[in-house]
């Protein structure tokens, strides 16, 4: 039995998924033609802080959360004619996750390369 590493997964990922500098990200989030998307645990949130107007989705629920189908799914929460821009605390789950909305059907889908490490440093407002 072959197992794929998680590096491996990630590195299929990035090869299928767009991924965006934080400048970028930055530049679509002024514009508000994104979703900024925080797929980090709560606790990351409540250690580190939050980035200012993005919304939170902890990566267990994304796909519950985004599916129109599932009883989890968040009416009106994302508006879905705009990018759904991903991210973590340092890039690998968001390309995971940004993977597998692509997956689901999500045309408009990306990541930040660096996540909220290389956010914070970029110009986006973190809130305690």
């Amino acid at each position: 039995m072959s197992i794929k590493s998680s590096q491996e997964l990630v590195s299929d990922a990035l090869s299928q998924i767009k991924t965006l500098t934080p400048t970028e990200a930055l530049e679509l989030a002024n514009n508000n033609k994104c979703n900024l998307i925080d797929i980090r645990d709560i606790r990351e949130l409540e250690k580190m802080g939050r980035i200012e107007n993005s919304l939170h989705i902890p990566r267990g629920m994304l796909e519950f959360w985004m599916d129109p189908e599932s009883p989890y799914f968040k009416e009106g929460k994302i508006d879905m004619n705009k990018e759904m821009v991903l991210f973590c605390a340092g890039g690998l789950r968001s390309a995971l996750a940004t993977k597998t909305l692509k997956d689901m059907g999500f045309e408009k889908i990306s990541h930040i390369d660096g996540g909220f490490s290389q956010m914070k440093n970029s110009g986006f407002k973190v809130d305690k």
